[in-house]
């Protein structure tokens, strides 16, 4: 089958999508040249979380992903971010593709935390591609193989890049899923007071909290 290699070359964040997306430039070589049809491509996506190192502030943020920093040397752990399929169209020895990445702002996803968390630096990724390829042997017959997991990248997702993709969408804000009994109580809450919105409401609650707390 033909020796295919991936490259992640950069990532950028997409000015007009309809969410936070980043989109990455995917380099791909195919050593034996033969003529590729097409790729359907599967990409995971995981954060190899041990390849950086955290200063004070970044440990005490992310205390709820890994636990406290004392005991780091048994919880720190690569965390899946998420996956996508890409169809890539006809190529010979080598093409570049824009693979699409939608981000998440959702806190309940420990992804999500660990990214949010880091304040500069890099994001060290791991792309795991996977999927069928579609070509042409010598004798012109068409044929279809497995890309097997062990098609890996690496690449260091520069942390202004990310922030840079949400911004756009969601300048100085974040998001909190609540259940529906508890918003419901949220705006009844909201209601009695005439608070003109949710986060006045929740700075109601917050200074009456600092007053009980007192």
């Amino acid at each position: 089958m033909p020796a295919l290699s991936f490259t992640v070359e950069r990532a950028e964040p997409v000015r007009f999508a309809a969410a936070p997306t980043l989109a990455f430039t995917l380099r791909i070589d195919n050593a034996g040249g033969e003529a590729i049809r097409s790729l359907a491509l599967d990409a995971q996506i995981r954060i190899a979380a041990t390849r950086r190192a955290y200063d004070a502030a970044a440990q005490a943020r992310l205390a709820d992903v890994f636990g406290e920093p004392e005991r780091w040397s048994t919880t720190l752990h690569g965390l899946f971010w998420t996956r996508t399929t890409l169809i890539v169209p006809a190529f010979g020895e080598r093409t570049t593709v824009s693979l699409p990445i939608a981000c998440t702002y959702d806190f309940d996803v420990a992804a999500s935390r660990y990214l949010d968390a880091l304040a500069d630096g890099a994001i060290p990724l791991d792309f795991l591609f996977s999927g069928s390829v579609f070509y042409t042997d010598a004798a012109a017959v068409l044929r279809v193989e497995r890309i097997a997991w062990d098609r890996e990248a690496a690449f260091e997702l520069p942390v202004r890049t990310w922030k840079e993709a949400l911004e756009q969408h969601f300048p100085d804000t974040a998001w909190v899923r609540l259940r529906r009994d508890t918003f419901a109580r949220l705006a009844a809450y909201r209601a009695r007071r005439a608070l003109p919105t949710w986060e006045a409401a929740l700075e109601a609650l917050l200074a009456r909290d600092a007053e009980v707390a007192a």
